[in-house]
């Protein structure tokens, strides 16, 4: 019986949990274990009442053995990374505006908020603006993030800024970080995924 969640997989149906593969029940219970719970803990939805996985977790478990090697990227980056966790908010939802990916925005809108950021500021991001509100350092992420996602090129202006606030490591792990976001939005706009409406 369908129901008023089986479009969260977008292009994709949802895959039910009892229908999965054992490489793809591996990855189940990765997201099961951390994500889901940590998009819970964050104020957005990564899965349906029935246990199903929506945004890009659905997709992934098309692939689901690089998908472990993406998820593996995905907790080393946030337990590595030199990026304060209102920095990283910048570049994911910076990303995401440019890449107009609605549940990566939806999902990372409730992660900015919880970041510290007001809802003016996360709007801003969300509209794909820089906002005033930022600190310098902010400010920098935004602009070095926007530069290189839109333009794929950073000025020795901007490169030299960023060095000189985040250092050498700092600069890797924004681009690690952008260009995690731009898969994850790559997988969501190919396959459509909406962001679940308002409850």
């Amino acid at each position: 019986m369908a129901t008023s969640e089986d479009n969260l997989g977008g292009r994709l149906p949802l895959l039910a949990p009892d229908a999965l593969d054992a490489d793809q029940q591996k990855l189940y219970d990765a997201l099961m274990a951390k994500m889901v719970p940590w998009a819970n803990k964050s104020g957005f939805r990564a899965d349906t009442a029935d246990g199903r996985v929506i945004g890009p977790f659905n997709a992934m478990l098309r692939s689901p053995r690089i998908s472990q090697a993406m998820l593996a990227l995905t907790n080393a980056e946030g337990e590595f990374t030199a990026l304060s966790e209102r920095v990283r908010q910048v570049v994911i939802l910076t990303v995401g505006a440019l890449w107009r990916a609605d549940y990566e925005l939806y999902a990372h809108a409730a992660v900015g908020a919880q970041a510290g950021f007001d809802a003016a500021t996360v709007a801003a991001l969300v509209a794909g603006q820089k906002p005033a509100s930022l600190t310098a350092e902010e400010g920098i992420a935004y602009d070095f993030t926007h530069r290189l996602t839109a333009e794929h090129q950073v000025d020795p202006a901007l490169y030299e800024h960023a060095v000189a606030t985040f250092g050498e490591k700092g600069v890797v792990d924004l681009i690690y970080l952008a260009g995690h976001y731009m898969i994850i939005s790559g997988l969501l706009n190919t396959f459509a995924v909406p962001a679940p409406a308002a409850s």
